[in-house]
């Protein structure tokens, strides 16, 4: 008789592989994981799961599964309420979208998410997302809509590095050059 693993045991296995970088089996443990909390009817523990095995799927060069795997998992946060979770799980899928070259999806999941995660008052996230969307956005073209998307995301870090502050100020150059015009 085959033993029973439970969900808290593949996401052990899956971490463990994690860290030694063998990122497909952390992805597949991970949705393991995510199938025994389902069964256990624990959705959010689910999403939460399958937001992972995303993660490591993008790790592991395969941004199609990644997407598969973290779709819809935004709407299992959005119904229990958990408005981080959420923006969390779009932002997964923005990245998966971005993996697969699928920019304008990218640019709506990213958007979404950054507004989420400034109606919650997060400032840790929301200007990696910002920095996340000026990168999509300048893959596609859109120059200005970019610098001003890298400027608030800059602008949401509370004690930036040096570097950021160099990029901060360098950013405010053109702003400043156009306000001298007008």
């Amino acid at each position: 008789m085959a033993k029973t693993v439970s969900p808290g045991e593949l996401i052990q296995e899956a971490e463990r592989a994690y860290k030694k970088k063998n990122y497909l089996p952390a992805a597949k443990s991970f949705q393991a994981a995510a199938e025994g909390y389902t069964q256990n009817g624990e959705q959010l523990e689910a999403a939460e799961m399958l937001n992972n095995a995303s993660v490591a799927y993008l790790k592991a060069g395969q941004p199609e599964s990644a997407l598969e795997t973290a779709l819809n998992t935004d709407k299992i946060f959005a119904a229990a309420g958990d408005k981080k979770g959420q923006a969390i799980a779009l932002g997964n899928q923005a990245a998966a979208y971005e993996a697969s070259s699928q920019l304008e999806a990218a640019v709506d999941a990213y958007q979404t998410s950054s507004a989420l995660l400034k109606e919650i008052g997060d400032k840790e996230l929301r200007p990696i997302v910002l920095q996340s969307l000026s990168a999509v956005q300048l893959r596609l073209g859109q120059q200005m809509e970019a610098l001003v998307t890298m400027q608030a995301g800059l602008d949401e870090i509370e004690n930036p590095g040096f570097k950021q502050k160099l990029i901060k100020k360098v950013l405010r150059s053109p702003f400043s050059y156009f306000n001298r015009l007008s």
